[in-house]
This record gives structure tokens, C-alpha cells and sequence, in this order.
């Protein structure tokens, strides 16, 4: 069984950043694919950021440019910056793994952004 835990949320104001982790353990952490998604209310799931094994990045069109996804892989954690924040930023933000065991979701940290 695969944990993540989700920390780094917050309330901040337009145009500040945070920045979110991820904790994952029960898996070789430097073989999954690691992803951010996020769910405002109202809407469905979304994805946000992707991080392969390798390295490589990929972004919604929405935050590309402000977010940035990495990984420490002997931390076992993904992280999320996000800067220039802005109000339809604001949602619960899941970590997912995807390895050799299966699918996984974290909790959730809620980001909130005021205008």
C-alpha cells in the first residue's frame, strides 16, 4: 500500500505563492509517475502537473509558467511552486502516484486565494 500526504496549503493573496508537498512512502518513489491534481468546488477533478520518473514536466495550459513541479527522490516527496497565485487557483490540491502497485491519492491541502 502506497501513503501520500499532502502538505503546504494555505490562504494566501493574489499574486503570492506557495509551495505544496508531498510525502509518498510503500513504493519505489523514484519509479512512480507523480501528478497534481486539483478540484474547486463545483467543478470536476482537474489535472495540474506531471512529473515522470525521468524528470520530465508537463502543466495544464492554466498554470504553465507559474507552477512548477519537482521531485526529491531521496525524500521520497513531490513538490509543488506555485507563484503568481490567483483566485480561480483556489481548490483542494491532491498528490497521485501512479507505480508498479497501482493508483493512489493523497488527502488533499487546500489552497484558498483572495483577491
Amino acid at each position: 500500500q502506497v501513503q501520500l500526504v499532502e502538505s503546504g496549503g494555505g490562504l494566501v493573496q493574489a499574486g503570492e505563492s506557495l509551495r505544496l508537498s508531498c510525502a509518498a512512502s510503500g513504493s519505489t518513489f523514484s519509479s512512480n509517475i507523480m501528478r497534481w491534481y486539483r478540484q474547486a468546488p463545483g467543478n470536476e477533478r482537474e489535472l495540474v502537473a506531471t512529473i515522470g520518473s525521468g524528470g520530465g514536466t508537463g502543466y495544464a495550459p492554466s498554470v504553465k509558467g507559474r507552477f512548477t513541479i519537482s521531485r526529491d527522490n531521496a525524500k521520497n516527496t513531490v513538490y509543488l511552486q506555485m507563484n503568481s497565485l490567483k483566485p480561480e487557483d483556489t481548490a483542494v490540491y491532491y498528490c497521485f502516484a501512479e507505480t508498479s502497485q497501482g493508483y493512489f491519492w493523497g488527502q488533499g491541502t487546500r489552497v484558498t486565494v483572495s483577491s
